[in-house]
């Protein structure tokens, strides 16, 4: 019998289940009020209830969670300067959506370095959203696939 299934795959690695990313880098009361009070104030000013301007700012794609908190610290001093007429929101994404070729963002590849160590990412990720929802910096993302969200999406 010829071998027809999976001719194509070289190693098969599992994914840590969401709960135990969950539970190593459990969301904050600071995180949690957060992002509620920031999907709050988006819904509001979106229905146009709140006539602040949504502000959603950052990198294309996070490649130094270090940096990135660096970043955040500044963006956090304009939000609290500014908040009476924007509402800003630090966008942190994970992933090079329309990267065909090279890096393909830091959930899929943290150490730049082509070793593709998926939970590591989702590791880093997960703590890199805590840091910065726990320092009352809202964030944003682009979710991708179905999987990501279920270890990120309530500090989003």
């Amino acid at each position: 019998m010829f071998q027809t299934d999976d001719v194509r795959i070289n190693q098969v690695k599992e994914l840590l289940p969401p709960v135990a990313v969950l539970e190593k880098f459990p969301a904050t009361e600071t995180a949690s009020t957060t992002t509620f009070e920031c999907r709050n104030a988006i819904h509001n000013i979106l229905e146009g209830k709140d006539d602040r301007l949504l502000v959603i700012v950052g990198p294309c794609s996070i490649h130094d969670p270090k940096a990135a908190v660096e970043y955040g610290k500044k963006l956090k001093v304009l939000r609290d300067e500014l908040g009476d007429q924007l509402e800003v929101v630090m966008r942190v994404y994970f992933e090079k959506p329309r990267t065909t070729v090279g890096w393909k963002g830091l959930i899929n590849d943290p150490y730049l370095n082509d070793t593709y160590k998926l939970n590591d990412g989702l590791r880093i990720g997960r703590k890199l959203l805590l840091d910065l929802t726990d320092m009352g910096l809202p964030t944003a993302s682009e979710f991708l696939d179905m999987i990501t969200p279920q270890y990120v999406a309530d500090l989003i």
